[in-house]
């Protein structure tokens, strides 16, 4: 319930960001400078590790929820230009429903997987951490070097994205105690952004 409460809150906000005018001010000002997009990655980074910091904090439940709440408020944020993006695609939020109902999908049906085979997946954390190194080499080199990340990449964080998806609700089942509900929810939730994300992405290329 936390988690669908997250995403929930991520879609509303998301509408109401929009509809005020705050996604074509964000994508004007990262059209500003081919860096721009670096300086926000950064704060990204930053803001989602102060938000892990507090979500598994046991000192008081609102600190946990704190956490949960920045950083849902952050990947809202993050979104805006590439969600006008594919709304000038198409005149309407077709691709972003599509890549929405896609996502709700897919995450179900990892779920499904992990809690009718019970089997403890955590041995993918290692193989997520080097790839996740890697996928943020390859992004930051894009911005440096005459690079794009096409559809290959984003079709290969799709999948990563999945087996993260699947690691995560396995350490739900396995790892995470009674209380720390929050702390399991938000890496769900940044598990299941960087699913939707990239299936935009891949989306969006192939209307291209």
């Amino acid at each position: 319930w936390h988690l669908a409460g997250a995403i929930g809150l991520f879609a509303l906000l998301g509408t109401v960001f929009i509809s005020i005018g705050l996604g074509n001010a964000a994508l004007s000002l990262l059209g500003a400078s081919k860096y721009s997009w670096l300086i926000v990655l950064g704060a990204f980074m930053v803001v989602s590790w102060v938000a892990e910091k507090w979500a598994p904090s046991d000192t008081s439940k609102g600190m946990q929820y704190a956490g949960l709440l920045l950083y849902t408020v952050a990947e809202a944020v993050i979104f805006l230009p590439m969600i006008v993006l594919a709304m000038a695609m198409t005149g309407d939020a077709g691709l972003v429903l599509q890549a929405g109902l896609i996502t709700i999908a897919m995450l179900l049906g990892i779920s499904a997987v992990a809690f009718t085979t019970k089997k403890d997946f955590s041995f993918l954390g290692g193989m997520l951490k080097i790839g996740g190194f890697i996928a943020l080499g390859l992004i930051v080199a894009s911005f440096l070097l005459p690079i794009t990340m096409g559809l290959w990449f984003s079709a290969a964080m799709v999948l990563f994205a999945s087996a993260s998806i699947l690691y995560n609700t396995s350490n739900l089942i396995h790892r995470y105690q009674p209380g720390q509900h929050v702390a399991a929810s938000l890496s769900l939730f940044a598990s299941v952004a960087l699913l939707f994300w990239y299936l935009l992405r891949l989306i969006m290329s192939l209307r291209e």
